[in-house]
């Protein structure tokens, strides 16, 4: 038996109230009735590009809360991630995909990129998001996987980044002749103006339907899932370029109680494994004296207390699995398609 790693992180004092998750409880759009409202537009969004071009902030920016995990290192999304947005008469469902990878041609890398090409088959627009300036091989080869039939906005993020704005214009009619895009958007992901603006521009894409969805849901992803994301994510931003992209994390207990009296939060108690490759992997995680783990789950448990509006007990443990990633049993094994 792997002892764990370290002590259970005990539930925080009261944070300030935060606005909550909401998950869907379907697993498939919900059908309407004839009485819902006329001259309602609903459709799938499709968001894909390369790795670390800020696809997952975008997510989170246009649905208005964080659902997808962050941070510097490729690879950070790894599954096809639904947010949806409801804003007076259109509901948005963004689709938020792994980045198309090129490099590590192992088990993982290859569901990676399914979920990318499944997610681009099916949907009525799609942002494909590079960084403003730049068109690199990386996103030839994500352009290359797109239909052409299918509407296309070409999303030129991290527009804070260029220096000279004045060679924007000659990119953009470089990138006029690569694909017949409907829309070219310079912007930040960063800019609330900016994602108003692009909200505005997808909103007349989207085929006139009944919503799919309540009003009020932003995910169909289970809190669940949100619980191991975020332990991905204070992993990968805790330890840097040091730890592979191959560390992965399994929820192994996910109970909750309800409120004990009224007035209280629900308890949330859940216990997780990391799952790296090597043993010096492992002692990276733990760190010295437990300190980067412990880290890891105070950090996920005050970031699910305010997701959630619960409160969080939370154990992690540590485990090697020399090799995971490229042994296809395993990884459907550990949730991946």
């Amino acid at each position: 038996m792997n002892p764990p790693s370290t002590d259970p992180v005990e539930p925080s004092e009261p944070v300030e109230p935060q606005p909550s998750i909401v998950v869907s409880s379907a697993t498939t759009p919900r059908q309407l009735g004839a009485d819902d409202r006329a001259g309602q537009r609903c459709g799938l969004i499709a968001i894909v590009g390369k790795p670390n071009v800020g696809k997952s902030t975008l997510l989170n920016a246009l649905v208005g809360q964080k659902i997808s995990i962050t941070s510097r290192k490729a690879q950070t999304t790894r599954h096809r991630i639904t947010g949806m947005r409801t804003l007076a008469e259109t509901q948005y469902v963004f689709v938020d995909t792994p980045g198309f990878q090129t490099l590590h041609a192992n088990a993982l890398n290859r569901s990676l990129n399914k979920a990318v090409v499944g997610a681009v088959s099916d949907v009525d627009l799609i942002l494909l998001v590079v960084e403003a300036g730049s068109f690199t091989g990386a996103d030839e080869r994500v352009l290359k996987l797109l239909d052409a039939k299918i509407p296309t906005i070409l999303v030129a993020n991290k527009l804070d980044n260029v220096h000279r704005r004045g060679d924007i214009a000659p990119w953009l009619q470089q990138m006029q002749q690569r694909h017949a895009f409907v829309e070219f958007v310079p912007m930040s992901a960063k800019n609330p103006k900016d994602i108003e603006r692009l909200l505005g521009i997808c909103s007349k894409y989207l085929p006139e339907q009944p919503f799919w969805y309540a009003e009020d849901e932003l995910t169909d992803r289970s809190e669940q899932f949100l619980a191991s994301e975020l332990v991905r994510e204070k992993l990968f931003r805790l330890t840097g370029d040091e730890l592979p992209y191959t560390s992965t994390v399994i929820i192994d207990k996910f109970e909750e109680e309800p409120p004990a009296r009224k007035g209280q939060k629900r308890l949330l108690r859940i216990a997780a494994t990391i799952v790296v490759e090597r043993d010096g992997h492992k002692a990276m995680v733990i760190g010295d004296k437990g300190e980067r783990i412990k880290r890891i789950g105070m950090e996920t448990r005050q970031e699910l207390e305010k997701l959630a509006d619960a409160k969080v007990f939370i154990e992690l443990w540590v485990k090697v699995r020399s090799g995971w990633a490229d042994d296809e049993a395993r990884v459907k094994s550990f949730g991946y398609e």
